[in-house]
């Protein structure tokens, strides 16, 4: 990515009762050192993230994205974030944003420097990258492994599956494996034989006329995307659900997307080999509703 912008944010406790907090953004020269080699993001990616599409300098679903910042900070026992600190930085990082076009803003919050009195955040803005292509021609898709049971995240809740944690080298993972098979993304099933997500995406299947995405209780990352438009799809009438999704029923769909808040909806042209129809009105008109600002 092509960085714009960034700031350090000084962490503000989530009942403080400025209303003001500019005194507490930072901006940062985006090519100058920023972080102690201490900082526990960097040495054991200790910490939260979220990624924020942004149309024509308008950050888009700030409120969902706030919400699941505050999400995984729980999840993770890190200190609950003040979310209008944070929408007051994300409002300072729209500005650095193109004008036209679209952008990425980052937040990130990290435990901090080991042993550190305080967590460490920033949030950085940058042009988004060309995802036309994605979306225009399709993505081939494998199932892969996510090497878990689908009951797993309630035994076991310390693994942070539903977080969206800083680790993601497995995440990366995953998409160099899909590439080695001659795939451009990947979708994790459990090891007991259900659909779970991509891993930076959300799953839409549409199977018999519904619009459906693997229920949020397998360890699933609760997609910003996916919710806004299952209900721009509720409003025209459609019928959206969340189930748990065995891997047979990829069988069944007719059309498939995965969804993002920066690549948006790339409809799925093949699963595992198996060839799918891309419907290219529809994927237009779920772009073309994604691409218009919105809160």
């Amino acid at each position: 990515m092509a960085w714009r912008f960034a700031l350090v944010i000084d962490p503000a406790a989530s009942d403080d009762p400025r209303t003001d907090f500019s005194g507490t953004l930072t901006p940062i020269d985006v090519t100058a050192p920023a972080l102690s080699v201490g900082e526990m993001s960097t040495q054991r990616g200790d910490g939260i993230f979220e990624s924020i599409g942004v149309v024509d300098r308008h950050a888009q679903e700030v409120g969902p994205h706030l919400e699941r910042l505050a999400h995984s900070a729980r999840l993770c026992d890190l200190p609950a974030p003040h979310l209008e600190q944070w929408r007051q930085a994300i409002a300072v990082a729209e500005e650095h944003c193109p004008p036209r076009g679209e952008g990425v803003i980052k937040l990130i919050l990290s435990r901090g420097v080991e042993h550190g009195p305080t967590p460490t955040a920033w949030v950085t803005a940058a042009e988004a990258p060309d995802n036309s292509a994605a979306r225009e021609r399709g993505i081939k898709v494998v199932t892969l492994d996510r090497g878990y049971g689908i009951d797993t995240p309630a035994r076991a809740p310390w693994l942070l599956l539903g977080a969206k944690t800083l680790s993601y080298a497995v995440n990366m993972a995953a998409i160099r494996e899909a590439k080695r098979r001659g795939a451009d993304d990947a979708v994790f099933v459990t090891s007991d034989g259900f659909v779970l997500e991509a891993p930076t995406a959300s799953l839409i299947l549409r199977i018999a006329g519904r619009f459906v995405t693997p229920a949020p209780n397998g360890g699933i990352l609760h997609g910003t995307t996916q919710l806004s438009l299952f209900a721009h799809l509720e409003e025209q009438g459609a019928q959206t659900a969340y189930e748990t999704i065995p891997l047979s029923a990829l069988a069944q769909a007719d059309a498939a997307w995965l969804v993002s808040s920066v690549r948006l909806a790339a409809p799925i042209r093949a699963i595992d080999g198996r060839e799918l129809a891309v419907d290219g009105e529809l994927t237009a008109s779920f772009n073309g509703y994604l691409l218009t600002p919105r809160d």
